[in-house]
């Protein structure tokens, strides 16, 4: 009873104020709500310790719902599946909507359209326990698409302004490319398995493994698309079409583009979009999957390789961007590249436990820009900021510990760290130590990333907080402190930032490993990373905290020390100044590939079709002809009696000379 209160208490706040809202006030329905998410995130917490810390081991928990389809070889119930894995993130999605619908309460408190606004979120947060707690890829793909939809309607919650209906166009449309590779996925899994419930597959997938010595190189197991392939093939096939569908809400490399516009919705919209739901969604697909996609090596080398790129890709351009979000949505898109490393690397603890601890920091940083753009009268560029420190010291303490906790600050070789010390380094530590094609790669890439993220993080801080103020007077004049409706989420928050690490690391790639996973994350036999990171040089151990202060001690020089610095150097590599600035150019190179393309064929069919064809001799050319015969029939009507009389006299006319033809022949 416990796990169906989890997920249907959201979609209860949401029905209460999508549909009464307006009957009981926005008040109301910000407590209702919150509320209710407050009681979730409880039981989350109960969950949590109840069945990651403190059940047997292999146990997995189901709740049925109802029996849902039954047609030929489907059948599909409607069942939640709690392991260690939906255990984790319960823990995640309902404590930062949690925390996020409580921001909201103060953050919002000007919008006339706040029920609207709460019943989004909590549809949101619904949506995605659907997806965490499914039993079968049909159910997972329920809630999938249904983030997806919440997603178009947070994003775009400002519809009047252009820019945020075209943010949210943008990202629905993205995701649909990984979602049609996600639903190709699902039918190759059928195809292979016989069945698109977990329990099946997983046990299955067992069989595939090959053998010592053995080879499946000429059995054919499947026909895909009209091609018969192999088993290796099959199944590399098939984890690949998952992982489009990964890309696509995860937003990775080559699907990445939505991430960043999806700043365009309110603040708290992106801390949940960014923090703990939608981008997580594809993270936890892979993790879920990891039975199959441990099938197949060749499928981790494209996730190993794609996360990497991610990864320095997102880090490059958030060294540039001066909107306040963007930098830290940029984050967002670096931090989902580690993660799909760890997952490509076969680290899947790894990957989860980065998952885990970014949520906290990822969040905090989220809520207080947010806090810094509400206390600056809705100023996003850093440009115009600057000198605020004296004026909102919580907003900047807080934010100071999300710093310390995305850059990875910590003692190394001791358990004293913030959360992304523990996680994030053993991200790069174990990518080095795999036997993967691509760990050097990978390794290096993360490396340059993590020094990247450093520089950007603080650079964010010293131009928000350091230095003379650079807003205009009655800006200044105005700064104020949140109230503290928004500022007890950011205290949650960043305690979770600074302990999550050091308190459940033994847990996530620890001695309490096996227990704590219990068959929810499959590694193979002959995966050893839990005991081989261990061993790595000391020097790669010490990388990421030598990238760190690289980062750090560049920021200080470039916006403390000499603020002049930065100027000249982007006047002086103008080229790749703006390349950076502009994102490496993929929303351009995709509209003009995409966009124009589909417009100009558009127009071509609407020419030549709809106007020349559809129009001319379709519905709406016999519709002109009979109104063309109406109007000439109406002229006929002209009130005149002796008109009337001429027509009767040549309609007995004709009628006579056609008796008297007809009865001559």
């Amino acid at each position: 009873m416990i796990y169906k209160a989890i997920v249907f208490l959201p979609l209860i706040g949401f029905l209460i104020a999508g549909l009464f809202g307006r009957q009981i006030g926005a008040k109301a329905s910000e407590y209702v709500t919150t509320g209710l998410m407050i009681v979730a995130a409880i039981l989350s917490w109960i969950v949590f310790f109840d069945i990651a810390l403190g059940h047997s081991e292999g146990e997995v928990v189901k709740a049925v719902v109802m029996r849902w389809i039954q047609s030929g070889g489907i059948d599909v119930e409607w069942t939640f599946r709690i392991d260690t894995l939906s255990a984790i993130m319960f823990v995640v999605v309902n404590t930062v909507s949690t925390l996020v619908h409580l921001y909201s309460i103060g953050y919002m408190h000007h919008d006339e359209h706040r029920p609207r606004f709460f019943a989004y979120l909590s549809l949101f947060t619904f949506a995605m326990l659907m997806l965490i707690t499914a039993d079968n890829l049909l159910q997972m793909f329920f809630g999938w698409e249904g983030v997806g939809l919440a997603s178009y309607l947070l994003i775009g919650f400002w519809f009047k302004k252009p820019s945020a209906s075209a943010a949210a166009m943008k990202a629905f449309i993205v995701n649909r490319v990984g979602d049609f590779g996600f639903i190709l996925g699902i039918g190759c899994v059928f195809v292979l398995f016989g069945s698109i419930n977990f329990e099946t597959i997983f046990a299955t997938a067992a069989t595939y493994m090959p053998h010592e010595g053995a080879s499946d190189a000429n059995v054919i197991v499947a026909n895909f698309f009209g091609m018969e392939l192999t088993r290796s093939t099959a199944i590399t096939v098939t984890c690949l079409l998952l992982f489009m569908g990964a890309m696509g809400k995860s937003a990775q490399f080559l699907l990445h583009t939505w991430l960043p516009d999806a700043m365009e919705g309110p603040t708290p919209v992106s801390a949940l979009i960014h923090a703990a739901t939608m981008v997580t969604a594809g993270v936890f697909l892979v993790a879920r999957m990891s039975p199959i996609f441990e099938l197949s090596p060749d499928a981790l080398l494209v996730v190993t390789i794609i996360g990497a790129i991610t990864a320095f890709f997102a880090a490059t351009v958030g060294l540039v961007q001066n909107d306040i979000k963007r930098v830290i949505a940029y984050s967002t898109c670096s931090q989902l590249g580690y993660m799909f490393v760890a997952l490509g690397v076969g680290a899947y603890g790894a990957a989860v436990f980065h998952l885990f601890t970014h949520a906290f920091f990822k969040a905090l940083l989220f809520l207080c820009a947010g806090s810094v753009i509400h206390a600056v009268d809705g100023e996003q560029d850093m440009r115009h900021m600057g000198g605020l420190r004296p004026h909102i010291k919580v907003t900047f303490v807080m934010m100071l510990i999300g710093t310390l906790a995305i850059t990875g600050v910590g003692i190394p070789f001791t358990p004293v760290g913030f959360a992304g010390f523990f996680s994030k380094d053993f991200i790069i530590e174990a990518t080095y130590a795999s036997h993967s094609p691509a760990s050097g790669f990978a390794f290096t890439l993360l490396v340059i990333a993590a020094m990247f993220t450093s520089f950007y993080s603080w650079r964010l801080m010293f131009l928000t907080f350091f230095g003379k103020p650079r807003a205009s007077h009655e800006v200044m004049h105005h700064v104020h402190e949140s109230p503290q409706v928004m500022l007890v989420p950011l205290y949650i928050l960043a305690v979770g930032a600074v302990v999550a690490g050091v308190v459940f690391k033994e847990y996530f790639y620890g001695h309490e490993y096996e227990m704590f996973w219990s068959g929810a994350l499959f590694t193979s036999e002959h995966n050893e990373l839990l005991h081989e990171f261990h061993h790595v040089p000391a020097l790669v151990a010490l990388a990421p905290f030598i990238a760190m202060l690289i980062g750090l001690v560049t920021a200080w020089y470039f916006y403390i020390k000499s603020p002049e610095t930065p100027k000249r150097l982007a006047a002086s590599q103008q080229g790749l100044y703006q390349f950076l600035l502009n994102k490496w150019y993929f929303d351009e190179l995709y509209d003009f590939l995409f966009v124009r393309s589909a417009k100009a064929l558009g127009r071509f069919l609407w020419k030549k079709g709809d106007v020349a064809v559809i129009d001319a001799y379709g519905p709406n050319g016999i519709a002109a002809r009979v109104v063309d015969v109406t109007r000439n029939v109406v002229r006929l009507q002209s009130g005149y009696l002796y008109h009337y009389a001429f027509a009767m006299l040549i309609g007995i006319a004709a009628l006579v000379t056609w008796m008297m033809l007809g009865s001559s022949f």
